[in-house]
């Protein structure tokens, strides 16, 4: 959940104030060190005592910069606790313009430990902090902290420089352990301006803003020697506590309380306006020129144009022939894992049968096109990337493309990157609220609802005989998700035999006589699994008494929802059904002691 709250303007009749924010370093009182336990939350492994920020544009001899700087200070409460020791600083190596990287500018780090006898100081040595590049694209200094034991307090203090001027960090308030106070400072020249928005739950305890005259001198590279104000934005927050990931949510930034920063406009000293934020039809114009979206559909339409052909044979209705050259493609290219908006190129992604969503799901775009068949790429953000703002377009909010196709009035959506999507039905994982379709001639929001449901039906047969044995029939029917799950699952096994060894190993209780299945490759139809199996429930019907579960298969052992208050909604992406129905013959000389009450639940506001 995000809320708009500020757009950054120009603000006067103030005047310049002193630095009236952050903590000093090192100021550690013996109270601290010796508490070990946080009352507001007493399951915390640690806590921040504090935590402070600042991004600002600093001026240099040949450009400006972008600092950051952030001090946090952390109590160590529990063994679970002693991770946070282990540090990790993000840092922008390049891009494809050649542009320097961001790099770690100062650093200061120092761990304190000590009882009511005094407090020792244990300093980070700079010999520890380690470079790891994890792509081609990101590094991270890595360092741990020294002599972190339970009760530690570890303080870290660090400058980072950036040239990416546009680029004001999001400030996230909440962590996966709770902080007794977190502030961010913003300093922001008056020449950009930036719709500011308050994410998650929680209310900030501090906002305001105040001015800065001539932050930006006349020696400045980007103010060409006028005098530029700025303004020092100020948020903070109090008492937070630890964000706690649950199931059936979505991405954790759409609920994690944090302050967001998007460019919309830059005013030049000339007069000019640069609007960074776009209108849908300059992104639009922007996808359909895009050396890496739009331009490689145009161009790569027809490439396995006779393949296609061959596969779709004389078949004339519209609806069976994307079915067909879905299929195509599904079963033509391997998914490399990568989920991506454009395409590192579909003519390489032919060759190496293998690619990225984008080169794969931007081809099956094309080709449909070259079957004369209405498609178009849908932009989206995956449930694990968070969700998109619908006032205006964010292209870097977006991280994935499907197809849509449309035949007879019904708009189809179609991701060829997994092997055991029917036609038509989305990824889990797409699921994710709306995407933004686009047309020849303009794009629209549609919801991206999965057209289906999980849902498993389980019919038992079952017999107790006289040797106290329960012989049972059980169909199990797979629709939907649930279809979609169980064929991944069937076949990571080499065989049908190994399938089924694996199925009773995890059913020792249960022995399986026979199985057979049907609908496998039929991906339009449901999978059915019939098992004939035996259980023992007593040792003959001399027994006292016996328990019969019929729940043999789908068990629920665990209540997913765990928390007292839940203040994220719950979202399963497509609905889930499971109906279990039961036949069971039992002799005439037992009888049946209790059965489970009949009971219907219904959620609030009819949910």
């Amino acid at each position: 959940m995000k809320r708009v709250f500020a757009l950054l303007c120009v603000f006067s009749g103030l005047g310049a104030q002193a630095q009236d924010y952050g903590f000093p370093f090192g100021k550690i009182t013996l109270q601290e060190v010796t508490e070990n336990t946080y009352e507001k939350d007493t399951s915390a492994v640690a806590v921040y005592l504090d935590e402070f920020g600042e991004s600002s544009i600093v001026e240099g001899s040949d450009r400006n910069v972008l600092v950051h700087r952030y001090h946090a200070r952390i109590k160590i409460l529990k063994q679970k606790g002693l991770a946070e020791g282990n540090i990790e600083i993000p840092l922008y190596r390049s891009d494809k313009n050649g542009l320097i990287a961001e790099n770690l500018r100062e650093i200061k780090a120092t761990t304190f430990s000590g009882d009511v006898n005094g407090i020792m100081e244990t300093p980070l040595d700079p010999k520890n902090i380690f470079t790891e590049n994890t792509n081609r694209h990101w590094q991270v200094k890595k360092f741990a902290m020294p002599n972190v034991r339970v009760g530690s307090i570890i303080e870290i203090a660090y400058e980072t420089e950036s040239p990416y001027l546009y680029n004001f960090k999001t400030w996230e308030f909440q962590t996966y352990i709770p902080k007794m106070k977190s502030e961010y400072v913003a300093i922001i020249p008056a020449i950009y301006t930036y719709n500011i928005s308050l994410s998650g739950y929680l209310k900030l305890t501090k906002s305001d803003a105040k001015l800065i005259k001539g932050c930006m001198g006349k020696g400045s590279v980007m103010a060409g020697g006028y005098s530029i104000d700025c303004s020092r934005l100020t948020y903070a927050m109090s008492n937070i506590p630890a964000f706690r990931e649950e199931e059936y949510m979505t991405a954790k930034k759409n609920f994690i309380a944090a302050i967001n920063f998007e460019l919309s406009e830059v005013r030049h000293l000339n007069g000019s306006v640069n609007k960074v934020t776009k209108e849908w039809r300059d992104a639009e114009h922007e996808l359909e020129k895009h050396e890496a979206f739009g331009l490689e559909i145009k161009r790569n339409r027809d490439l396995l144009e006779n393949e296609i052909a061959a596969a779709i044979g004389t078949e004339t209705d519209p609806l069976v022939k994307a079915k067909i050259i879905y299929r195509f493609v599904q079963q033509y290219f391997l998914w490399n894992g990568e989920e991506e908006m454009f395409s590192d190129g579909i003519k390489k992604a032919v060759q190496n049968k293998k690619g990225g969503s984008g080169d794969i799901n931007l081809f099956l775009v094309g080709a449909l096109r070259n079957q004369k068949i209405d498609a178009f790429p849908v932009i989206l953000s995956t449930r694990d990337n968070g969700m998109v703002h619908d006032l205006y377009p964010v292209l870097s909010e977006f991280n994935y493309v499907v197809a849509a196709v449309k035949i007879n009035g019904k708009v189809y959506f179609a991701d060829a990157t997994d092997d055991y999507h029917p036609f038509g039905v989305l990824p889990e994982k797409c699921l994710n609220g709306k995407g933004r379709m686009l047309y020849d001639d303009g794009s629209a929001w549609v919801e991206l609802s999965s057209g289906d449901r999980g849902k498993n039906v389980v019919m038992i047969n079952a017999k107790l005989g006289h040797d106290g044995v329960v012989r049972a029939t059980l169909k199990s029917t797979f629709m939907g998700y649930e279809a979609i799950n169980f064929r991944r699952g069937y076949y990571r096994h080499a065989s049908e035999q190994e399938y089924v060894e694996a199925l009773k190993s995890n059913l020792p209780e249960i022995e399986i006589t026979k199985v057979a299945l049907e609908n496998l490759d039929d991906f339009d139809k449901p999978v059915t699994r019939e098992l004939q199996i035996e259980i023992a429930t007593a040792d003959g019907l001399d027994a006292a008494s016996m328990l019969f579960n019929p729940f043999i298969l789908k068990q629920w052992r665990e209540n997913p929802f765990k928390s007292n208050l839940r203040s994220y909604p719950v979202d399963f992406g497509a609905p889930i059904e499971y109906t279990t129905i039961l036949d069971f013959e039992y002799p005439p000389n037992v009888e049946l002691l209790n059965i489970p009450e009949t009971f219907g639940v219904t959620l609030p506001n009819s949910g």
